[in-house]
């Protein structure tokens, strides 16, 4: 066997099941990314002639790989989302944004200071990749496909799903702490990083994204040359070039991609709400996302098949557990006090924080910034645990539990109200 024969093979069988397991696993306590990666993980210890992974050796493949993945996921859940941005419609989720995200950084890079002895920027770092939570792993918490009504979602799906699209960006003012105080040192950073990497680039993020979903809005269903109103040709790769271009502008303008990515499809979603096009593009970016997961959630089963949990101590293993079993929990559940939502839907949206690609992706940016005292392997071992754990988890539970709220509250297969 040639290592290429068998790469060819393996990614053959792999779109099938992409393709196929989303269905055979609906409903049940397990999902796609659990099969993906235990297939990594028997796969690798077969000893297969596949790629060796390893995220140290090899940053810059895993940073762009799950940037890819990160942004083509924001797009698709901003295209899916039927409820229109504002104060009272997005209630829950400001406030898993503005008091749940931070208490967790905060809590979990202070369980890290104190448990594993690291250097307070590790510890930050740690607590900041492990802040954007991911239901790209558990589709049963996430909402559906674009429908007609602007109430066609239930709570829990409506809050996660809106939850993880802004977080994933929202995290980069953290990690950026960790890399500045790994970089600095003392103080001296802390003025810089709040007028440019809290303020700076998060307003140029939602101005960007704001910016470019209204203008590719007006050119997908108004403009007044048929070649350019795209919703007419009902080409679902347009979804791509919407993702890149509102990312890759809004880097160069130093402003945060990923809100800009979310916010650019929910604007292209409020462009023309009840057009059958938004269902095309949404459909062709759950595709590739997919794809895009089935290979990295294998990818990350041959890195924990090939020794890559070696580094991981209890201590930092008892840090992920904390943070997915009581800190997200318990700061999911503060940030609903008073909430309107009923003591059901707030209990089971502070359970489901789930961790994955998007942890990945920050880590393997964070590392080609800053130096972190040589605690790479450790800290790539802590968080691929947590994300492992995360999907495991979450993958048992997410069926019966969503499956029982549907039914307590009355609602038909999928959440969607009646």
């Amino acid at each position: 066997m040639t290592p290429s024969d068998v790469i060819y093979a393996v990614l053959g069988v792999g779109a099938l099941a992409a393709a196929v397991l989303p269905r055979v696993v609906f409903r049940r306590p397990y999902s796609m990314p659990m099969v993906f990666l235990a297939a990594g993980v028997l796969a690798y210890l077969a000893g297969l002639p596949l790629p060796a992974v390893d995220p140290v050796a090899d940053r810059v493949w895993v940073e762009h790989t799950t940037e890819v993945c990160v942004i083509v996921s924001l797009m698709g859940a901003g295209l899916a989302i039927n409820r229109p941005p504002g104060w009272r419609n997005w209630a829950g989720t400001w406030r898993l944004l503005g008091i749940t995200m931070p208490l967790s950084v905060a809590v979990t890079a202070l369980l890290a200071w104190a448990l594993l002895d690291w250097p307070f920027a590790a510890a930050l770092l740690l607590a900041a990749v492990l802040a954007p939570t991911d239901p790209v792993l558990a589709a049963e918490v996430r909402v559906g496909e674009p429908t007609d009504s602007e109430h066609d979602e239930d709570e829990v799906r409506f809050t996660l799903t809106s939850e993880a699209g802004l977080n994933d960006g929202l995290a980069f003012p953290f990690v950026l702490a960790a890399v500045a105080l790994a970089g600095a040192g003392g103080t001296g950073w802390l003025g810089g990083w709040v007028l440019s990497d809290v303020l700076g680039k998060g307003v140029v993020g939602l101005v960007a994204g704001v910016l470019t979903g209204r203008l590719l809005g007006l050119m997908f269903f108004r403009a007044r040359t048929r070649a350019l109103r795209l919703s007419e040709h009902r080409e679902g790769f347009v979804a791509l070039g919407a993702t890149f271009l509102s990312y890759g502008v809004t880097e160069l303008a130093h402003g945060y991609g990923f809100v800009a990515v979310f916010v650019t499809a929910c604007t292209l979603r409020a462009a023309e709400r009840s057009h059958g096009y938004h269902k095309v593009l949404h459909e062709f970016t759950e595709q590739i996302e997919r794809l895009l997961t089935a290979v990295l959630l294998f990818l990350l089963g041959g890195f924990v098949a090939a020794g890559g949990l070696a580094a991981l101590t209890w201590r930092s293993a008892a840090v992920g557990l904390l943070l997915l079993l009581v800190v997200r929990p318990l700061t999911g559940w503060a940030a609903q006090l008073g909430f309107a939502a009923g003591r059901r839907e707030r209990i089971v949206t502070a359970v489901f924080g789930l961790r994955g690609i998007g942890s990945l992706f920050y880590l393997a940016y964070a590392f080609g910034h800053a130096g972190f005292g040589g605690l790479e392997r450790e800290l790539w071992a802590a968080v691929a645990f947590t994300v492992v754990v995360s999907v495991i988890l979450h993958g048992v539970t997410a069926a019966p539990v969503i499956s029982r709220l549907d039914r307590l509250r009355g609602l038909p297969e999928g959440g969607a109200a009646p």
